[in-house]
């Protein structure tokens, strides 16, 4: 079903705030709390500059200014970076995702001692010897086997790419000893999400593939314990197949208490993909065009950023150089979606944005909208909600 988008509503981009600016080509925003104080922090490579920060979340009073940081490794091209305790030490890792000529899984390990965790010379970088050879691009810790600790579910791009999982050994900082079980032949895979798609209790991998022989919008069913767990998991069609799907999420967008997905989708739609069965086998495909004043779609999420009770979407924007915005919001009218107006976020400025999240990062109750931007070199940046 193809839905109408109004004309983009007048009003004045959103205050942006930096987070850091410093280096090249910012390349995705994962949350984690790294430090134990309750707020969220965030981990980015920096794909042009070949570096992998942490950023320490300074709390709702300090915000606004550039937060604290440590740069945790230096490794070519990265993709993605995601905080993880691979070790279960009480300490915060990161695990970095290399393209270009590096295309290796890299862990960078947090130092021993907490009081250290913001100096740089006490991490240490070491590779995963099984994921040598592959662009990866993105990585999700999930425990698969629940044998030894954390495992590794990645996805990359091109030759010999593939949606897995990484086995961990019994030492988890035994690189060599890493095992990887391939279970979906991709083209170029962009998301990567944990979630129970078919309710028997056990996490599923949700899954976007924008390239290759079936792009589209996908789940993989884990086939639960023992052996087969190495073999191929069942794969499950959402839908845009044939399709430049990009970031998706889940979410209940019509709030009837079913887990929903809405993807970017090259060049200019958001698909809301409505479940109507609850084992996660049947869906219905909406199409919602954003506007030709934007960029190309790129990243997606949905919250509620008026405070009226209905879910609003928000998308990120590639190739917004000369348009009227990359970052913008959509909001509906009526209860059947079939009309969505939409609004601006970050104005002309910045050119490749990356991932959204949506926190209320100044504690004013309203959500506000974390990205980063790797063309113009905006960096890690957010969006103060001008709605208090």
């Amino acid at each position: 079903m193809l839905f109408g988008i109004a004309p983009l509503c007048s009003g004045k981009p959103w205050t942006r705030h930096v987070i850091d600016g410093s280096s090249v080509g910012a390349d995705g925003v994962r949350l984690a709390d790294a430090d134990g104080d309750g707020f969220p922090d965030i981990a980015t490579g920096w794909e042009e500059g070949g570096v992998i920060r942490v950023y320490l979340n300074p709390g709702p009073l300090r915000a606004k200014r550039a937060w604290p940081s440590v740069t945790v490794g230096r490794v070519a091209s990265p993709e993605d970076a995601v905080l993880v305790d691979l070790d279960d030490d009480g300490r915060v890792d990161v695990v970095s995702a290399c393209e270009g000529e590096e295309r290796s899984l890299f862990v960078h390990w947090a130092p021993k001692w907490r009081e250290d965790y913001r100096i740089e010379k006490r991490w240490r970088t070491a590779g995963i010897g099984a994921s040598k050879g592959v662009q990866w691009m993105f990585t999700l810790p999930l425990e698969v086997d629940f044998r030894r600790g954390l495992d590794l579910v990645a996805g990359g791009k091109g030759p010999g790419a593939a949606i897995g999982w990484f086995e961990a050994p019994e030492n988890p900082r035994e690189m060599s000893a890493w095992q990887w079980h391939p279970v979906y032949r991709a083209g170029w895979v962009m998301s990567l999400l944990p979630s129970d798609m078919d309710g028997d209790g056990d996490l599923d991998i949700l899954a976007s593939d924008r390239k290759g022989q079936h792009p589209g919008a996908l789940w993989l069913e884990n086939p639960g314990p023992g052996p087969v767990l190495a073999a191929r998991w069942p794969e499950h069609r959402i839908g845009a197949t044939g399709e430049e799907v990009m970031f998706l999420a889940e979410t209940d967008l019509d709030q009837d208490g079913q887990r929903d997905v809405v993807a970017a989708v090259r060049p200019k739609t958001i698909y809301y993909f409505r479940r109507i069965s609850s084992d996660g086998t049947a869906w219905e495909s909406h199409r919602i065009p954003i506007p030709e004043q934007a960029g190309t779609a790129k990243g997606v999420q949905a919250g509620d950023l008026d405070g009226d009770g209905k879910l609003d979407l928000i998308f990120s924007c590639e190739k917004a150089r000369g348009k009227l915005s990359g970052v913008m919001w959509l909001s509906y009218s009526d209860s059947s979606w079939n009309k969505w107006e939409a609004h601006d976020i970050s104005g002309p400025d910045g050119v490749k944005f990356d991932l959204v999240e949506l926190l209320d990062l100044d504690d004013d109750g309203d959500l506000d909208v974390l990205t980063c931007e790797e063309r113009a070199n905006l960096g890690v940046i957010w969006y103060e909600n001008p709605r208090r």
